[in-house]
């Protein structure tokens, strides 16, 4: 890891704890329990609600994000709106990525049941309308998370994504991969995945989300294992599992929610599905662009169904 990854980090977390300690009363970093180490996290209160039995939604994040980017993208409007908020690193992600070297791992519904037992020991929280919404990667890690950790409320997915590898299998196709072969990545032999791996090489945008990104967050060291251990990234024999409402959305640029219509067909639960589009300023990964119109469209899915 180049050093001033960490630095930024460092100063970032610092900057945040700094904002934190400046609210009446001050957020202050927890700690989650998990596997023997423990997971950063903050409870953000409802606007208005601190002292108050309220509905709350649990954030996770994907690749890339940080609580700090979590935070401006949902929780504060999610806040404004009379929820609480808990945001936390999960494995792979923030604090356990950095300070731990904890990579990512497919069955997120272990991870989120030690958030819910932490959530269930703050007085403020509603025990019965506990939500969790995930955005990027957390598109996968959400409705995952919900197929095994049943003490969930609803589940929001931005944007529901069926497998991780899908939105790749297309980029793999152009590089002369059969379709047939493009559908089980991780079982390609050395001679193309070297063949791939030089082609993501003189990509710089590639380069970064599989090499400099993917590989660390995943805790491999080649694309041959990499892709083996993202195709375990699947709701697959999963989201039929799901039992609470799910929310989906897909951005019409974004190439994450390819396989958002799957998992919808595939869900068995009360669902739905909103897609968002260049028009509106939310065709992008995540409708980074225009995140009130996400935020708005899922808070008021919510208010409906947890009334």
């Amino acid at each position: 890891m180049d050093p001033r990854l960490l630095a930024a980090y460092r100063k970032q977390v610092d900057a945040l704890n700094s904002g934190f300690r400046l609210f009446d009363p001050p957020i202050l970093p927890q700690r989650i329990p998990f596997e023997g180490v423990a997971m950063s996290a903050y409870f953000l209160p409802a606007a208005g609600f601190a002292g108050v039995g309220r509905p709350t939604i649990i954030f996770t994040n994907g690749y890339d994000g940080t609580i700090t980017d979590m935070l401006f993208a949902s929780a504060v409007a999610a806040s404004r709106r009379g929820y609480h908020s808990l945001l936390f690193d999960g494995p792979g992600q923030g604090a356990m990525l950095f300070g731990h070297n904890i990579p990512l791992r497919p069955d997120w519904e272990t991870v989120v049941a030690a958030v819910v037992d932490f959530a269930l020991t703050i007085p403020q929280i509603d025990p019965d309308k506990i939500v969790l919404s995930g955005w990027s990667l957390g598109g996968y890690l959400a409705p995952r998370a919900a197929s095994g950790e049943h003490r969930l409320a609803a589940c929001i997915a931005d944007p529901g994504q069926w497998a991780v590898l899908d939105s790749f299998r297309p980029t793999a196709i152009r590089m002369g991969l059969p379709p047939a072969a493009a559908a089980d990545l991780g079982s390609i032999d050395a001679t193309v995945a070297q063949r791939f791996e030089a082609a993501i090489n003189g990509n710089k945008d590639l380069h970064w989300k599989i090499v400099q990104r993917g590989f660390w967050a995943n805790g491999v060291s080649n694309l041959s294992d990499y892709l083996r251990e993202a195709e375990r990234f699947t709701m697959k024999g999963r989201a039929d599992m799901i039992r609470c409402p799910m929310l989906l959305s897909a951005a019409e640029n974004d190439p994450l929610a390819i396989g958002a219509e799957t998992l919808l067909d595939a869900l068995k639960c009360p669902k739905r599905l909103i897609k968002f589009t260049a028009a509106e300023g939310a065709g992008d990964h995540c409708e980074i662009l225009n995140r009130s119109i996400i935020n708005r469209a899922a808070l008021d899915w919510l208010d409906e169904t947890l009334r």
